[in-house]
């Protein structure tokens, strides 16, 4: 059904991402492919080809032909590919088109021109099989990443495509939404829809894949029915800078560090959106004390206040009600806008500057050229230094907001989902970084669904639900245990 002949492609102006060479890949009908490998391997590149994106929108050098029957993609107009190729982006905010959620499920079809009465049957399918009635009639603004991911997911699913390429798709997902996706490509496969999935996260995909593309410095390193994928060692996963086929296995890299005596105390933390569909509050928290000098995991569903309570807590949210108290000192808005950094979910948010190296300047009190550099190379970013931030894949932009975090030297760090987009590899070089700034004496806050990156170098828990936190214990062995409840996963030893 779909097939890449000989295909090489490479950026226009850009040596960040160094493309594709001599690519030949066949995927049959109803056949569902992972594309895996490190960040930066090729993966997104062939899905760009295969959507058309490339070379419509993506602009470079290509050889080759990428063929779905007889039809060649990079030949057809985009409008046409968009009837036989639906597509699911990491970043859902770069595919939307209205402002509301059911006005965006209903955009591709409208787009297509299909009759009103089925525009409303296959909206009605659509939500009745994702199970996401308590998102229609909501503004896209107010949902959460992993929410609007789902709106994502629907808005390609209601249009029907035979083929469907998924990039990154869980990347901000929590483990509920997770499961919830790896349902719906069932539901899709049994359809005998065709699907492309690439994708760090593996453990939700290891029972639905048929096979598995492995890409290294692109080009296609290894080829593997899901049996022999299944049957990789741990060991030979993780020297493919791959994450694992299983989230039972994960342990702490290391004993619990005891917490400080110091403690920061959080009095009365309250939030509203204006405007908002619910009545009930974004945040509506008790007092309570967290140790200072901390790397401290903020786990929840999705919705469950995170990233609302991130930018309350940097002085972003002028109008929320609540104290930090810490030495003494009682910090509002101003005070914590002064003393935190925050890196987004969204990092094209915060990118400003026209060079690697000049965004991790511009985040410094005073610029220092050498500390920049030593900051870029324990993020492997050295090499890029000179380009232009929104020329890097999703990943490496990713490592650029954190290399400012570093570089900032702010006391209180707040990263949300740092690590969604990244492979094993670059999650320990996050995860190393996170420890340094503890080390420097920072309070460091990590919103994140990632599990490995909590095991990895975080030491106490905030467990959120609906605005209030309902859980705060160190990440000893007793709260390596509740936390593995969370995240759906009988309790191991630590």
């Amino acid at each position: 059904m779909i097939n890449l002949k000989d295909v090489s492609f490479f950026y226009a102006g850009s040596e960040s991402e160094r493309g594709i060479r001599n690519i030949n890949l066949s995927v049959g009908k109803g056949e569902v492919v992972l594309l895996c490998g490190e960040s930066g391997c090729g993966k997104t590149t062939v899905t760009r080809l295969i959507n058309g994106l490339i070379p419509h929108y993506y602009e470079g050098q290509m050889s080759g032909e990428v063929l779905i029957g007889e039809q060649k993609i990079h030949e057809l107009p985009l409008h046409e590919t968009s009837r036989l190729v639906g597509s699911v982006f990491q970043n859902p905010r770069s595919q939307f088109f209205s402002v509301s959620t059911t006005s965006e499920i209903a955009f591709g079809c409208e787009n297509m021109a299909l009759p009103v009465p089925e525009i409303f049957r296959r909206i009605d399918q659509t939500v009745r099989e994702f199970k996401i009635e308590s998102l229609m009639n909501r503004s896209i603004f107010k949902l959460s990443g992993g929410e609007k991911q789902k709106i994502a997911c629907a808005s390609v699913a209601a249009c029907d495509p035979p083929i469907l390429v998924l990039d990154e798709p869980s990347s901000n997902m929590d483990t509920d939404a997770v499961e919830e996706l790896r349902r719906i490509i069932e539901i899709w496969k049994r359809k005998g829809k065709t699907i492309i999935i690439a994708e760090h996260r593996l453990y939700y995909l290891r029972e639905l894949i048929d096979r598995v593309i492995y890409m290294k410095d692109g080009v296609i390193a290894g080829e593997y029915t899901a049996r022999a994928f299944r049957a990789l060692p741990p060991e030979k996963l993780t020297e493919m800078g791959l994450r694992p086929l299983s989230l039972s296995g994960i342990v702490r890299k290391y004993a619990a560090m005891p917490e400080s005596n110091e403690t920061m105390t959080l009095l009365g933390f309250s939030y509203s959106y204006k405007h908002a569909a619910s009545t009930r509050a974004a945040l509506n928290m008790k007092n309570f004390s967290i140790p200072r000098n901390a790397i401290i995991a903020i786990v929840g569903k999705n919705g469950a206040g995170k990233s609302t309570f991130a930018r309350c807590l940097c002085g972003l949210e002028k109008n929320f009600g609540g104290t930090v108290e810490e030495e003494n000192q009682a910090l509002r808005s101003k005070q914590l806008l002064k003393k935190s950094y925050m890196v987004m979910q969204d990092v094209n948010h915060q990118l400003f500057t026209e060079s690697v190296l000049d965004e991790v300047l511009l985040s410094m009190k005073n610029e220092q050229e050498a500390s920049a550099g030593h900051i870029l190379d324990s993020l492997d970013l050295l090499p890029l230094k000179e380009l232009h931030p929104m020329s890097l894949s999703g990943g490496q932009k990713q490592r650029v907001a954190i290399a400012g975090a570093v570089g900032s030297e702010r006391e209180i760090i707040i990263f949300d989902e740092p690590t969604s987009g990244l492979d094993i590899y670059h999650m320990k070089e996050v995860a190393l970084n996170i420890e340094r700034l503890k080390m420097q004496g920072k309070t460091v806050f990590v919103i994140t669904h990632d599990l490995e990156l909590v095991m990895e170098c975080c030491n106490h828990v905030l467990h959120f639900e609906n605005g209030k936190v309902i859980g705060n214990y160190p990440l000893n062995s007793e709260g390596c245990k509740k936390l593995r409840l969370f995240f759906g996963h009988i309790p191991a030893s630590d």
